[in-house]
């Protein structure tokens, strides 16, 4: 069953140029535009989609406001919203982050780059341009946050093995391939990872893998 997928742009060229990737590709396929922040709310009720490529600045409400609307429907909630943007600006990432937008990603990205974080995202994964992450990490791990005081949650080695490359940004597939494990197992993992760290999607996986120490932002740590 081919993706489907919500263009959100006050810009019709973009829109279109957005489009032409999208509907080019294999197993995906634009069903609705939107030049507004209310209008992608309505197309989204209206269609249903599988994903939002959502843009931030634009009048008529904006793409956070939207995002927030979208993901807090009842009637939406196999919608997914990734973020598409010219600025990689902190506070736009982190109200798209709060407002609930699983993956950030900036315009300048390569075509492929795109569709490829458009089935990322349809599959569940969070995913954020590596200028992004690195921030992103950075600006959590930097916080003055009192720590829990219990203790870190045990992992067993595979979940380490996998908590590591979460980290290092690799997709589910990537995980499979570099473990040889199937993919139903590092969904497993994923899951337990999710639940033992208390990590409400895969970005915080990730701060949890630097958190850890299994990555830094300049040094990657090989698993295990």
């Amino acid at each position: 069953m081919s993706t489907s997928v919500l263009v959100v742009d006050d810009q019709p060229l973009i829109r279109h140029s957005l489009r032409l990737i999208v509907d080019g590709a294999d197993g995906l396929s634009v069903v609705g535009e939107a030049g507004t922040g209310a209008e992608a709310v309505a197309q989204a009720r209206a269609s249903r989609p599988d994903v939002v490529l959502m843009d931030i600045r634009m009048p008529g409400g904006d793409g956070i406001d939207a995002t927030r609307r979208i993901v807090d429907d009842p009637a939406l909630t196999a919608t997914r919203v990734l973020v598409l943007s010219m600025f990689e600006l902190d506070e736009y990432v982190h109200a798209a982050l709060r407002a609930g937008a699983a993956g950030f990603l900036l315009k300048d990205a390569e075509p492929a780059d795109l569709v490829d974080a458009v089935r990322r995202t349809h599959a569940g994964e969070s995913l954020f341009a590596p200028s992004i992450l690195t921030r992103l990490v950075e600006h959590y791990l930097g916080r003055s946050v009192p720590r829990a005081t219990e203790p870190p949650a045990l992992l067993t080695e595979r979940e380490a093995e996998v908590l590591t490359l979460v980290g290092r940004g690799l997709s589910n597939q990537e995980i499979t391939q570099t473990l040889v494990i199937s993919m139903g197992t590092v969904k497993t993992h994923i899951g337990n990872l999710l639940a033992k760290l208390h990590a409400r999607d895969r970005a915080q996986l990730v701060i949890a893998a630097y958190e850890r120490r299994l990555v830094t932002p300049s040094h990657p740590s090989p698993p295990g």
